[in-house]
């Protein structure tokens, strides 16, 4: 739907006149000399061509109800619930806010982080702030993938969070993802890469973002999986999404045998279950589905995500 430049001025007058003069409809009716049920039609039209943005900013006390409300339903430790945001960068980047500060008061010297891989992951090390000086390690819990565009391996991840925190990384040797299960086998036997994933499986805390059942995932634009591949899991196998990149669950949390097992070298959702902190990272709006998944599973103790999919994710959870 377009809009000229005489019809977007009017949109604009009736939008100022409505939502910061606070005239009522009858009276924006009046002045424009237009009717009642025009004004009515203006505003929708103003809201789906732009001309209004409507942003709902949640009060502390809300995001704290809606918390509560996931650790009564699931028994999670806590929800790092950010505002709602229309941009997904946006989104991206208050989620990722959350999960700085949260481990800017919760990490001590000592401590092991492993780390996932994904842009909901990598944004919390690209976030811009004041950081405490902390002895930790942050090591990679998957190996090394392809650079397709931004940088989101494990591996950029842990350097980024290294030099913001003052502590050390430890890079994961090896690729993330081999095409046939015996090569993967061959490498499980290397010495220095068997001692890092037993490092990072002791991890105090572990970073992971839930995924869903995307025929764009990023898994599928590295090419470890085929959008044919990920349609079949989803309709043969009830596949709704995945921990990590790779750990794939229904929708009551169960774990899905899919062409990807035995093929990643990385943690296992086994592994990050016996981990006492997984802080599972889904910014996007799409993932309320995955999500619900994801917590059925028991592995997350921490989810963070934004507010309306916490609505969504309640509202799901009774059905």
């Amino acid at each position: 739907m377009n809009v000229d430049l005489k019809e977007e001025s009017l949109l604009t007058e009736i939008a100022i006149a409505y939502y910061e003069h606070e005239l009522t409809q009858e009276e924006i009716a009046q002045k424009f000399n237009i009717s009642r049920i025009k004004v009515g039609r203006l505003l929708r039209k103003a809201r789906q061509e732009g001309v209004v943005e409507i942003n709902v900013r949640y009060h502390p006390v809300f995001t704290s109800q809606l918390e509560k409300r996931l650790i009564d339903e699931f028994g999670i430790q806590r929800a790092l619930i950010a505002i709602d945001e229309h941009n997904e960068n946006d989104q991206r980047k208050q989620v990722a806010a959350l999960v700085s500060s949260y481990l800017s008061n919760t990490l001590k010297d000592g401590m092991t982080v492993a780390i996932g891989q994904g842009r909901n992951v990598a944004a919390v090390g690209e976030h811009v702030g004041i950081f405490p000086d902390k002895q930790c390690k942050f090591i990679c819990g998957i190996g090394g993938v392809q650079r397709n565009g931004e940088p989101v391996d494990a591996d950029h991840t842990c350097r980024n969070l290294a030099r913001k925190f003052n502590g050390i990384n430890e890079t994961l040797y090896a690729p993330a993802y081999l095409e046939d299960k015996s090569f993967r086998d061959v490498f499980m036997q290397n010495g220095v890469i068997k001692e890092t994933l037993d490092r990072a499986r002791k991890a105090d805390i572990a970073l992971v973002g839930i995924g869903d059942m995307n025929e764009n995932s990023y898994m599928v634009q590295l090419g470890w999986f085929t959008p044919q591949e990920v349609t079949e899991a989803k309709i043969h196998q009830g596949a709704i999404g995945d921990i990590a990149g790779y750990g794939f669950f229904n929708l009551q949390g169960e774990p899905i045998d899919t062409v990807m097992n035995n093929r990643v070298i990385g943690l296992s959702l086994e592994d990050l279950r016996a981990i006492p902190c997984v802080i599972g990272i889904a910014s996007e709006s799409t993932k309320a589905m995955a999500i619900l998944g994801a917590l059925r599973t028991g592995i997350i103790n921490i989810i963070a995500t934004s507010a309306s999919n916490v609505n969504t994710i309640l509202n799901l959870s009774k059905v």
